[in-house]
């Protein structure tokens, strides 16, 4: 597996504050990269800390769990399910959440996850393997309308009637299969000046193919709002997006909090990477965080 290497590392430590001690939810656990350094800085601080990681890729729980061994207590399942803590009485509160939205970096190097245009593999996208939606059940299945608005919403793919009915024409003679089939049939539909340029043709395509398959947007909104409420008195939450359809909705939430005056926005504008680090790990380039901390009643 390739090195992982957390993003915005340092800028989200000094937003959680791990070194408080407390219980703290990793709620996209992925390699553990965030969490090792949560216990890092507890430990160095000499305070407690609990620490509940959660994914719904129970191959990223196994890696992690390699990793981090027993520091740290592992739940499979969704961040939209946090309240599932509460009811099982894992926790009453949180004094610190993570969400780190979107896919790993180990997922889109795993030909066999279906992630990636850049590799051939299976038509899937699926981080949870057990759900019942893939890439290729939407690709084959779902309407022309349908695929055009997933399109349009999710990828903000200004080609997207040209893909969707390609896609439609193509299945009607052979059923998608594979991500380089997909991909090949999603640069045919860009001008041939084009289909050379950054970013890769078939990136928006994709993107909106794994945000409808793992039902992300939707999952974030409900995910946040557990969050927010789950959070103890002085608690944080802390949320890393990639693109801008996620970083709106965390900016829409996070401000409807702070007008309520329960919460504190950390910071006014998104935090985002150094050069420094953009230059040691490109995936940071896109990323923003946000944070905003549960304040004392009045």
């Amino acid at each position: 597996m390739a090195e992982h290497t957390p993003v915005l590392l340092e800028e989200t430590m000094n937003a959680l504050r791990p070194e408080r001690g407390g219980v703290f939810v990793d709620a996209t656990l992925g390699l553990g990269g965030h969490t090792l350094e949560m216990i890092a800085r507890a430990e160095e601080a000499k305070q407690p800390i609990r620490i509940i990681g959660i994914d719904q890729d129970p191959y990223a729980l196994e890696f992690a769990e390699e990793r981090l061994g027993e520091k740290i207590e592992y739940l499979q399942g969704n961040f939209a399910e946090l309240f599932q803590l509460r009811k099982k009485k894992i926790i009453t509160a949180a004094d610190g959440i993570l969400m780190d939205i979107g896919v790993s970096s180990y997922q889109i190097d795993t030909p066999e996850r279906g992630f990636s245009f850049m590799k051939n593999g299976p038509l899937d996208m699926r981080m949870d393997p057990d759900g019942t939606v893939s890439a290729a059940t939407i690709v084959n299945t779902w309407p022309e309308h349908r695929i055009i608005e997933m399109l349009l919403s999710y990828g903000e793919e200004r080609l997207a009637k040209k893909i969707a009915h390609a896609i439609v024409e193509r299945r009607k003679k052979q059923r998608f299969t594979e991500t380089a089939d997909l991909a090949a049939v999603i640069i045919e539909q860009y001008h041939p000046t084009a289909r050379h340029k950054k970013p890769h043709p078939a990136t928006r395509s994709f993107q909106a193919l794994r945000i409808a398959v793992n039902r992300e947007l939707d999952s974030l909104v409900e995910g946040m709002d557990q969050a927010l409420e789950l959070l103890s008195t002085g608690g944080v939450l802390a949320i890393i997006t990639f693109h801008s359809l996620e970083d709106r909705i965390v900016k829409q939430r996070f401000r409807a909090a702070s007008d309520s005056g329960e919460y504190e926005l950390l910071s006014k504008k998104p935090v985002v990477a150094s050069r420094t680090e953009e230059v040691a790990n490109p995936r940071s380039r896109s990323a923003k965080l946000r944070a905003i901390r549960h304040l004392p009643k009045p």
